[in-house]
């Protein structure tokens, strides 16, 4: 991952490409392509989380979308939930979203160091997201924090209390598996 400082106006300003681009403090961090299994992995959360979501009407479910979370700080979860609260207001033409999500799940890769997850975990929630799940694949567990605390869950994931009272529920054994073929 390679680092420069720019402004928010210049972040605005770069061109579009394949890289993903992130906003940390004045400091722009590009991050390399991720691998087939880590957007396998994103791609079942987001399936089973937007599956979730549209059922109950609920809200939207985004991937690699940026959100503004301050002045100098543009993060782009890999899934991220918006509660229908969240996107009344919201103008679907405009990026980065002034704000943060409802949700932030990040998903750990090789690129990803300690350091930056806490502090993008910080960043999120002290922006207003009420929860966000930072997914290991290597290990099979999602870390789960929120204003509560952090806890870490390694067979079912349920969740109701971003979600209006409604449980969503995910076996992260469908999440983790290796076969690329399996939905």
């Amino acid at each position: 991952m390679s680092t420069s400082k720019i402004s928010f106006e210049d972040f605005l300003r770069l061109p579009p490409d394949n890289h993903g681009y992130e906003l940390n403090e004045g400091e722009l961090l590009v991050t390399p392509s991720p691998t087939p299994y880590h957007n396998t992995v994103c791609y079942r959360l987001r399936r089973a989380l937007t599956d979730f979501v549209a059922a109950h009407r609920l809200g939207a479910v985004v991937h690699e979308n940026d959100f503004r979370l301050a002045a100098n700080t543009v993060r782009q979860p890999d899934v991220a939930f918006l509660a229908a609260d969240r996107i009344k207001d919201l103008d679907i033409h405009t990026s980065p979203i002034d704000g943060a999500p409802t949700l932030a799940i990040e998903v750990i890769s090789p690129a990803n160091s300690a350091l930056d997850m806490i502090r993008k975990v910080h960043q999120y929630l002290n922006a207003g997201c009420r929860a966000v799940w930072v997914v290991y694949p290597p290990m099979n567990l999602i870390a789960v924090h929120d204003s509560r605390g952090s806890y870490e869950v390694t067979d079912v994931l349920e969740e109701s209390k971003i979600f209006a009272g409604r449980k969503f529920t995910i076996s992260l054994a469908q999440i983790f598996d290796e076969d690329l073929s399996k939905p």
